[in-house]
This record gives structure tokens, sequence and C-alpha cells, in this order.
């Protein structure tokens, strides 16, 4: 009864293994094309790979090694290794650009592509169960699973990196203009005229301001 209880253990213990390592490796390799749709679309990185990690068991179900499919769209196969109803692609990449076409293009989808932040991933997953892409009761909550454990999240856009990239854009914010002084670029100013206005050098103003080149623009603001 022990030995079999142990060898159990140890199935169970290398299936869950297994798990692990082929869901991080399929988030490893496709992250960068949940990112991109994220992007593009606004739906968030982490329910794409969320989504993609349950229907396609990680890219090691039968749809997905044979036809390509990560989210078990219906639709046309021409495949001879497999009889399936499942519609069949001829690379990833176009699976996962028809899985958002298809949001997009579904009545009780679409609508969140204007509704939900990029980043709120539970009402994501909660709303796409609700406009009936899965039948299953608790298809939310094992996507929902996913994502916490394989910390998909951390691909989304949160409002916190949002405002690190406008500081980026806009670097001359309240708190720095209260440091060094401002100048709004004038027609004809060149980086040499406001070094010598300022008694600065060229490089000093580019570095400060982050600029890889030596063009300007009227109305431009600089941190001297």
């Amino acid at each position: 009864m022990l030995k079999r209880l142990i060898t159990v253990c140890l199935i169970f213990s290398s299936s869950f293994t297994f798990g692990q390592s082929a869901a991080s490796k399929y988030v490893e390799q496709y992250k960068e094309a949940a990112i991109r749709l994220m992007d593009e679309h606004g739906i968030p990185a982490s329910v794409v790979l969320g989504i993609a990690i349950h229907e396609s068991a990680s890219g090691t179900s039968k749809i997905a090694r044979y036809l390509n499919n990560h989210f078990g769209m219906k639709g046309h196969n021409s495949s001879k290794q497999i009889h399936s109803a499942y519609k069949g692609y001829e690379n990833v990449d176009d699976s996962y650009e028809d899985f958002v076409s298809r949001m997009k293009n579904r009545n009780s989808l679409s609508p969140l592509f204007g509704k939900l932040d990029s980043y709120d991933y539970k009402k994501w997953a909660l709303e796409i169960q609700r406009g009936g892409y899965a039948h299953s009761r608790t298809w939310a909550s094992q996507v929902m699973g996913i994502i916490k454990a394989y910390k998909l999240y951390e691909y989304d856009k949160k409002p916190a990196e949002q405002a690190q990239l406008v500081e980026l854009i806009e670097p001359e914010s309240t708190v720095e203009t209260l440091e060094a002084e401002v100048y709004s670029v004038k027609k004809g100013d060149n980086l040499n005229l406001i070094a010598k206005k300022f008694k600065t050098s060229v490089t000093t103003i580019k570095q400060t301001n982050r600029l890889k080149t030596n063009r300007l623009s009227p109305g431009q603001r600089l941190k001297i």
C-alpha cells in the first residue's frame, strides 16, 4: 500500500513539474506575440497568454501541434494528420492574430476593447467568459489561476509603467522644473547658440534632455 502511494505521488509530482516546465517554456516563446497584440489592440498580454496556455495545454495539444491552433478556434483545416472541426493555421502567429480578430468581430466581445483597461486581466477573463467564449463556468477562474501561477500580469501595461513612459517622453516635469531652468526653443535656435547663452556645452544639454540628435523644434522645452 505504501509503495503504491509513493508511486502515485511520484507520478503526480512528475506531471506537475512537466506542466510547469511546458508552461514556462511556452511563455518565453510567445510572450512577445502577446505583448504585440496588447500594444496594438489593448487586450492584456497576460490574458492572451493565459487563454493560449489553457486552450492549447501549453502548446502540447493535438490541435496546437498539428494545426497551430492555440485558442480553440473552430473552422476549416486541410491537415491530413488530424481530423478536426478546429481551424488550421500556417503558423502560430496567425492563430494569435485570428484570436483577437474574432474577438473584435464578435458582438458580445468587441465592446470590451473600448471598455476595459489593458492591465485589468480579471475583468477581461470574466467578461470574455460571459461573452460566450467558453461554456465552462470555471473557465475564467482557470485562466486567472494560470495568470497568477506564472505571474503573467507582469507583462501587462500598468498605470505606474504608463506614468514612467510619460516621464521619459516629457522629462521636464514640475519637480524637475524647480531644480533646473527650462528654456523654450525659438525659431532659428540651435544647440550651439543655446549652450553659449547659458554658458554650458552642447553635450551637457543633450545628456540632460536625452537628445539623440542636434535637431530642435520651435516650442521644444529644454532643461538647462
